[in-house]
């Protein structure tokens, strides 16, 4: 069973960055998709960023597009978030997840089998 663990999370002044680490046991990184959501209080989870196993493809939501980074490394069984820029609007609990799957990664939710239990990113002055 894949287990995932978030860590990173914090309190950052707007435009500041801040890294996001997954890391992975019961399985390897390289063989799922993995992808990050987020989601802030009385909004439902979205899709911030996922990187496909096959090609290591990866997709972005609009609202962060030149701001967060997501990589893989496979020697560290992790998936990282890197973000750059923050506003507050970017403030959530932000969560990793994974399933299997040879084609490109999904951003929604439900195609995710695995989930982490959630680091709290909080933008403000």
């Amino acid at each position: 069973q894949l287990q995932l663990v978030e860590s990173g999370g914090g309190l950052v002044q707007p435009g500041g960055s801040l890294r996001l680490s997954c890391a992975a046991s019961g399985g390897s990184v390289d063989v799922y998709a993995i992808g990050w959501f987020r989601q802030a209080p009385g909004k439902e989870r979205e899709g911030v960023s996922c990187i496909s196993r096959s090609d290591g493809s990866t997709a972005y939501a609009d609202s962060v597009k030149g701001r967060f980074t997501i990589s893989r490394d496979n020697a560290k069984n992790s998936v990282y978030l890197q973000m750059n820029s923050l506003k507050p609007e970017d403030t959530a609990i932000y969560y990793c997840a994974a399933y299997r799957s040879l084609r490109r990664c999904s951003m929604y939710a439900s195609a995710y089998a695995y989930w982490g239990q959630g680091t709290q990113v909080t933008v403000s002055s």
